[in-house]
């Protein structure tokens, strides 16, 4: 082993967080017996009580039938909504579920009826799914799409914003806490009392954040946060759930009603439940929906403000020690403090990085600037390697990432001599 990869496996600092038991989530957590998983922000490992609430109603269905199947769970899917809500310190009206996060952020823009003199500001930070379809509503329905800078420091420019708003009262606000191609933290509190001031309609896109950090709605001040099960919730793929405020509801009209939020009461005539439920669709994968519920459980008996305190510091050690790294640059932006830590290896590509250590039972993930235009193409970057850290990661697997990617970058270099 070069010194340089020496250096830099010596150079990873893990701080002991008190109240995880890293021990113990990895024995509830099989996908950590034969792999360093560092891609939480991707799909977080599930546990295997998730795993067990799945396994066991897909049985059910098959012994008493969906629908029936269904009926005999019915508490533990009521209880789910009243868990995410306490998770977000909302109520549980106030909470629908979706089978993907892209799902409830259509839903709720739909649900908007945009069309032209509407403004929509969105940050550089935006997802490729959100930012496509901000530029649909630009391109078909004459809406004004108004990207923000970024400050240095790599977060969205509050001053502009402000600009932006004052220029358009009302407009809606498409925002990001944590986006999917960097470690960046969003101000969205501070973005939150800009909406007020300016009466602008707040949507937030939480997808990356909730599960790893500690987030209060009512402190925030956003009208809607949307977010997915399957990354640091560390539920099912396939599920989704979103808050949406109470007194935010009267401004929406369900593009497309649903038995599971309406009653179709007359030839003509239906009503729409008071809730947030009225943006959901009666079909989902039932047995999916009970993992995830299992996952908020764990989430909350875990304790978000010790999880998001564990993930943040195994995140600076890691992104202090591959910055050490001969041939390595770290690409998060200052403002960077998630659980995400994105680099690049010199003259090697993302992709062809993250395949290496892959082959090593390493798992990270490339992503391309066709995920993240706004922020990659901007910044001229290709790709970037992401790792993501969860409560089951500890110090040996960021050792292991360490010493990875050191030996990668360093057989990079010498084919390049």
């Amino acid at each position: 082993m070069t010194t340089g990869v020496q250096q830099a496996a010596a150079g990873v600092d893990v701080p002991e967080v008190i109240g995880i038991d890293t021990v113990a989530e990895r024995a509830r957590t099989q996908g950590t017996r034969t792999r360093r998983y560092l891609n939480a922000a991707g799909a977080g490992l599930v546990s295997d009580g998730v795993m067990d609430a799945v396994v066991e109603h897909l049985r059910r269905e098959q012994e008493f039938g969906a629908y029936e199947a269904a009926n005999l769970v019915a508490p533990r899917l009521e209880q789910a909504y009243s868990d995410a809500a306490e998770l977000l310190g909302c109520d549980a009206d106030e909470i629908a579920f979706h089978d993907a996060a892209t799902t409830g952020l259509r839903v709720v823009f739909d649900a908007l009826r945009l069309g032209p003199g509407d403004t929509v500001i969105a940050p550089r930070s935006s997802y490729v799914s959100q930012a496509l379809r901000l530029l649909t509503l630009r391109q078909l329905d004459d809406v004004s799409l108004v990207v923000i800078e970024n400050r240095p420091d790599g977060s969205i420019d509050l001053a502009a914003l402000e600009s932006a708003l004052a220029e358009a009262p009302g407009a809606v606000i498409s925002a990001v806490h944590v986006p999917t191609s960097s470690g960046l933290v969003e101000p969205i509190a501070e973005i939150g009392q800009l909406a007020q001031r300016y009466g602008a309609k707040y949507i937030l896109d939480a997808t990356q954040s909730v599960g790893q950090i500690d987030i209060d709605v009512r402190a925030v001040g956003c009208d809607v946060l949307v977010a997915t099960g399957r990354k640091f919730l560390r539920g099912p793929r396939g599920t989704a759930f979103s808050y949406v405020r109470r007194g935010f509801l009267a401004e929406l009209k369900p593009w497309a009603p649903d038995v599971r939020g309406s009653t179709w009461s007359d030839g003509e005539v239906w009503t729409t439940a008071p809730t947030a439920r009225a943006l959901e669709t009666w079909e989902c994968a039932v047995a999916c929906r009970l993992g995830l519920a299992v996952a908020l459980r764990e989430a909350l008996d875990r304790g978000m403000a010790a999880t998001e305190a564990h993930i943040s510091s195994l995140a600076a050690g890691l992104r202090a020690a591959v910055a050490e790294i001969p041939g390595v640059t770290v690409t998060d932006p200052p403002a960077a403090s998630a659980g995400i830590v994105t680099f690049v290896v010199d003259g090697l590509a993302s992709r062809e990085v993250s395949a290496q250590l892959r082959a090593r039972a390493i798992d990270t993930i490339a992503i391309p600037a066709s995920h993240a235009q706004w922020d990659l193409g901007e910044r001229g970057l290709d790709a970037v390697v992401r790792a993501s850290v969860h409560v089951y990661n500890d110090e040996a697997d960021l050792r292991s990432l360490i010493e990875a990617v050191a030996e990668i970058a360093h057989a990079a270099q010498e084919k390049q001599q």
